[in-house]
């Protein structure tokens, strides 16, 4: 019956891989597999542990799992939902009007390092909504924008590798007391800047990347950041990237999850968009244009249901019980990560394989179970192995669409493809994975 969760898991994945060819939105084989691993463990009475790795009922493993991604979720849709009533205010357009550069590669360039810095200061999930949106402004044609904002999902997860807040997996790891602050950003910050930069080189020398915006682009791309300004623009850009921007600060202050403060900056965007007048002669029919409730209903909730149904099914495979190598029970997604650890000897090179698996399977459960694998007593905060783990699990995903947080809202807000993704995007970011990689490895003795 393990077999068929597995099988239930792979056949869920490869239809999500082929959406397009097969014209069936992702969301669907989501739910399916997120839904039917559980049934199948339900009915063939399979054992599962939990997040303690301690044999416990199906219900409360469930319940852990379906708590964890709806943290995800909520947090997900409060971010969403402040930069879509940025949107409705036209906030955006005071960024873009900075912008003055037509030409596609120093574009290219400004966007990914805004995205860089701003997912360690945000998130690799929030920043990625963020530039998605401005992006959407600033390059109009749908063809040239996929290339871009793709480009953003490999800044946005280098840049949440070197944070301790950055990206769900170093915030695991920073949590957990495996690494610290100061030594993220001493060891990784380079190694992350290589993972940004070897991309970016590449890329502004492809063909699709020379010369500058098409005319049109370029006409609406003014016409959006200077004609459509509103009086309540800036003041709306303000109170929401700041209400995003406090998000991992009332974290430290009060120890609660992150969903939490996205609740509590959502409350208070959405309390300023009550009483702000975008209008000179604002007339109470328009309203509902510039509100919350119209702001909830541009959400993408397919994405939303997407992030239920494979969070779900990844939950299943890492708490479904089998006997490992050493006669123990573990998860499924722990006993692989020790017959990889066995497999392959070398430690480096383990790691650099979780980074690649990263991209196929979520960051989460294999960092989880990487915590597991290796005891404190061998390997203390902020060693090679810990820090290591961070830069892999954290950069690794980019290699598909569907291997981060950041892809997945991507792909949900822009329908990108993921065959197109493989083909365009994919060796970009594991040249960049690997350039960073060896990176590390070549700094740590000296540093």
């Amino acid at each position: 019956m393990i077999f068929a969760v597995v099988a239930c898991f792979i056949v869920g994945y490869i239809l999500i891989v082929f959406e397009h060819p097969i014209r069936l939105d992702k969301s669907v084989p989501a739910l399916l597999m997120g839904a039917l691993t559980w049934a199948l463990i339900s009915v063939g009475n399979l054992e599962v542990l939990d997040h303690l790795h301690q044999t416990a009922s199906l219900e409360d493993v469930l319940l852990h799992h379906l708590g964890k991604t709806a943290e995800i979720l909520f947090f997900l849709i409060g971010a969403m939902t402040i930069v879509e009533l940025i949107d409705l205010h036209k906030g955006f357009g005071v960024i873009t009007k900075m912008v003055k550069t037509q030409n596609k590669t120093k574009l290219l360039w400004i966007t990914c390092f805004i995205a860089f810095f701003l997912s360690a200061i945000l998130d690799n999930l929030t920043t990625t909504i963020v530039m998605v949106s401005l992006l959407r402004k600033l390059v109009p044609s749908k063809v040239d924008r996929l290339f871009f904002i793709s480009m953003i999902i490999i800044a946005a997860n280098a840049g949440g590798a070197w944070s301790p807040i950055g990206d769900v997996t170093t915030t695991m790891l920073w949590i957990g007391k495996k690494v610290s602050t100061i030594n993220l950003i001493i060891f990784l910050l380079i190694p992350s800047v290589v993972t940004l930069v070897v991309p970016l080189i590449v890329a502004s020398f492809l063909k699709g990347m020379k010369g500058n915006l098409s005319s049109s682009d370029s006409n609406m791309t003014n016409k959006t950041s200077h004609s459509d300004k509103l009086l309540s623009s800036n003041t709306m850009l303000i109170i929401g990237v700041g209400g995003l921007i406090f998000v991992p600060i009332f974290k430290t202050f009060t120890h609660l999850p992150p969903y939490m403060g996205m609740m509590l900056s959502l409350g208070i965007v959405w309390l300023v968009s009550e009483y702000i007048h975008p209008e000179e002669k604002f007339d109470k029919s328009k309203k509902h244009l510039f509100s919350a409730l119209h702001a909830l209903s541009r959400i993408e909730m397919s994405s939303i249901l997407f992030f239920l149904g494979i969070l779900l099914g990844v939950g299943a495979l890492e708490s479904v019980a089998v006997i490992a190598l050493n006669g123990e029970k573990t998860g499924f997604l722990m006993n692989m990560a020790m017959h990889l650890q066995q497999i392959v000897p070398n430690q480096d090179l383990v790691i650099f394989l979780i980074g690649i698996f990263s991209a196929i399977i979520d960051n989460v459960p294999l960092v989880a179970a990487t915590m597991g694998m290796y005891p404190m007593d061998q390997f203390p905060m902020d060693s090679k192995l810990w820090l290591f783990i961070a830069y892999s699990a954290g950069t690794g995903g980019s290699m598909l669409v569907i291997g981060s947080a950041a892809g997945v809202a991507a792909m949900g807000m822009e329908k990108i493809d993921f065959i197109w993704y493989f083909k365009n995007i994919t060796w970009l970011a594991f040249i960049g994975f690997i350039a960073g990689g060896l990176t590390f490895l070549g700094i740590f003795p000296f540093l």
